[in-house]
């Protein structure tokens, strides 16, 4: 092998074939929280097509801590048991399988009770969230490890806290949307206080040879917002808790941010952070082609790539990129025959 994008990356005892990923993308087709067939051959597809890593949609850490009634959660033997032929499947194919463990916060979209760090809600079409308490707030840590709990008994090798998107980690780090006035709201270091002790709970817990992730967004693209800045003093926290990669994202915490959507708009973050932090990073938002991932490995602006929507368009798009590369396919024994 002589190309990046198909160079492995270890990290603590965890190898990956190669630097692809599979970035966390919503299905919502969980009943009750449960993951079905339509997640075993959505995401064994993945791992069949050649990616490295295959990281499940965001699940929620409790069943109100869900996006929508469609998506997935961790909270219970029942939800724990549905993902380990799919984690057992996704190791078949020589692939890793990690999960996003996460809660909306005020941007859950089911008609449970919404609660966030303050009493403000994401947009005129969402419900108002109750402020948590602060021995609430002090809580959510637990929820997150009990989860990650049930994630190493389904057989899941990496775990990836969600602090992005709007959802309930990114609503205390933002000032536009934590107003608190207690320990988890004003300054940065108090905003940062959740998210932190959530990471370091899942650290301390997670298996000391396996990795874990933290998903964030790098900036709100808002003025007076979360932003790329804040974001490096975040990361900085994050590596001395052990945290192993952050998968740098951005937006989704203001409605109508003007966010300059084109290819690769996201990368520049994940270069910063690698760069001022010396954390590895995964650089995710419109990459689609070969080229381009391996044109971002090369130039070292990120040390892994995700792909989200490139993902559902070409399942296989690890065979192809392989071919576009000059590589020998990591295709299957089953589909040998289609590439003689």
């Amino acid at each position: 092998m002589t190309s990046k994008l198909f160079s492995p990356l270890k990290i603590r005892e965890t190898l990956l074939k190669n630097r692809i990923i599979v970035s966390p993308m919503c299905m919502y087709s969980a009943i009750e929280g449960v993951a079905n067939d339509w997640h075993l051959v959505h995401l064994g597809s993945r791992a069949v097509g050649g990616a490295g890593l295959v990281i499940v949609e965001a699940t929620g850490v409790v069943m109100e801590g869900r996006i929508s009634y469609g998506c997935l959660a961790l909270e219970n033997n029942i939800q724990r048991d549905a993902f380990k032929k799919i984690t057992a499947f996704i190791k078949s194919q020589n692939s890793i399988p990690g999960i996003q463990l996460a809660h909306s916060g005020r941007k859950g979209e089911g008609e449970w009770d919404l609660y966030g760090p303050s009493a403000r809600a994401f947009s005129d079409q969402y419900k108002t969230p109750r402020a948590l308490l602060t021995k609430e707030v002090y809580a959510i840590a637990d929820k997150f490890v009990h989860s990650a709990k049930l994630a190493l008994e389904a057989g899941f090798e990496i775990i990836e806290a969600h602090m992005a998107h709007g959802y309930l980690m990114h609503q205390f780090l933002s000032p536009l949307s934590n107003f608190r006035t207690d320990e988890f709201g004003g300054t940065l270091e108090n905003r940062m206080r959740l998210p932190l002790l959530v990471a370091k709970a899942l650290r301390d817990f997670w298996p000391i040879n396996k990795a874990v992730f933290v998903r964030i967004s790098a900036t709100d693209w808002t003025d007076g917002g979360w932003d790329l800045d804040q974001s490096i003093i975040l990361c900085r926290e994050l590596k001395k808790l052990g945290i192993d990669f952050i998968d740098v994202s951005t937006g989704g915490n203001i409605p109508k941010a003007k966010i300059p959507i084109v290819p690769g708009y996201q990368v520049e973050f994940a270069t910063r952070i690698k760069n001022e932090v010396d954390i590895l990073t995964g650089a995710v938002g419109m990459i689609t082609n070969a080229k381009q991932a391996e044109e971002i490995l090369v130039k070292e602006k990120a040390d892994a790539v995700l792909l989200a929507r490139e993902f559902l368009r070409e399942p296989y798009w690890p065979i192809k990129a392989a071919l576009e590369l000059g590589e020998k396919p990591d295709f299957v024994k089953q589909y040998e025959r289609a590439y003689l």
